[in-house]
């Protein structure tokens, strides 16, 4: 029995006594010593090293207070064992020797065994569980099968994804190919973390907001559907799509239990959009931690009441950013926790 249950309960839009707060990217650069990690070990061996993803998913629990821990990999784990060779260029990020563009490029991608491929992601998980020690929920995660094809096809980060909206544009057949067996790995992979014991999961589609909403039903939201309809009975779901408002509407009807939201859109505005249907969690700006602590106390306090403290999970609208001081980050964390209606 999880002891800090607020996250679970907020997912099944219980009524809560506070919002449960937790940021994505929390185990992170903004960590002292979460540095101190990076300086010894290179950034694909931390997340395949099961004792090191487990310090580093525990670090932020103990150090910032989250109700809930996230399990320390990269969305770029599901390429890699699909026989998308990433690695990390030090001062560039994400990077693809050979990026998948043709129909040649497509064959050598594989559906993998996900034992076989990705048994370092269910040690780190029960490893975690095991240290966790039932005080807070994990939750696992993937990319959405768009965002994923966005890197396959780039062959690294981008502003546009020009390359990538290209090969779908031009060469729908081998996109939708392409996107079928991200979404067939990513549905055995979430499957599998949750066999593992992650208490729930949450799919980014970190680029979504790229597409225009017709090209995003095509691209994005059908393979994201595919996923939730296949793991939503199993663990509960949060799908989150950045830039992604214009499809609230269809997200709140998908079957998942929570939506991400950025700060591109109010909360009065998510809320009309899905019909105050649906938990939704988010959606401070990350940039926003640079402010003063008492701007951040009175920001959060909005916030929630904007949302309301029911059927919301105070966090982020994107990742937490490298340079901003734990003690804001706390701040943030303990408005949250402070907060009362």
């Amino acid at each position: 029995m999880i002891k800090n249950d607020l996250f679970l309960r907020a997912l099944k839009g219980e009524t809560v006594e506070r919002p449960p707060v937790w940021m994505m990217r929390q185990a992170g650069r903004y960590l002292p010593d979460f540095m101190k990690l990076k300086e010894k070990y290179d950034f694909f061996t931390r997340c395949r090293t099961p004792e090191l993803a487990t310090e580093i998913t525990v670090m932020p629990i103990k150090q910032i207070g989250v109700d809930a821990a996230i399990l320390f990999s990269d969305i770029l784990v599901v390429p890699q064992a699909m026989n998308v060779d990433f690695k990390m260029k030090p001062g560039v990020g994400p990077w693809l020797d050979n990026p998948v563009r043709t129909r040649a490029d497509l064959d050598k991608v594989i559906v993998p065994n996900i034992e076989e491929t990705l048994g370092y992601v269910m040690e780190a998980i029960k490893m975690t569980k095991q240290e966790l020690n039932d005080e807070v929920p994990l939750i696992g995660f993937a990319g959405s099968p768009w965002t994923i094809l966005c890197y396959t096809v780039q062959g690294q980060g981008s502003k546009n994804f020009d390359k990538a909206k290209e090969f779908c544009f031009a060469q729908p057949l081998l996109a939708h190919e392409l996107l079928q067996k991200i979404t067939d790995t990513t549905i055995a992979y979430l499957l599998a973390k949750i066999e593992a014991g992650v208490d729930a999961v949450q799919i980014f589609d970190s680029w979504g907001g790229m597409l225009s909403p017709v090209d995003y039903q095509e691209f994005s939201w059908q393979y994201m559907q595919q996923i939730i309809d296949a793991v939503k009975d199993k663990a509960p779901v949060i799908a989150f799509g950045k830039g992604c408002w214009f499809a609230l509407d269809q997200m709140s009807k998908s079957g998942a239990s929570a939506l991400g939201v950025d700060w591109t859109v109010s909360p009065k505005t998510a809320r009309k959009l899905t019909n105050n249907s649906i938990t939704l969690q988010g959606n401070f700006d990350p940039s926003r931690l640079q402010s003063p602590i008492p701007v951040i106390e009175k920001m959060v306090k909005t916030m929630i009441t904007d949302f309301g403290k029911d059927k919301f999970i105070a966090n982020l609208g994107h990742g937490i950013l490298p340079n901003i001081k734990v003690d804001h980050a706390k701040a943030f964390v303990n408005a949250v926790k402070s907060y009362r209606s």
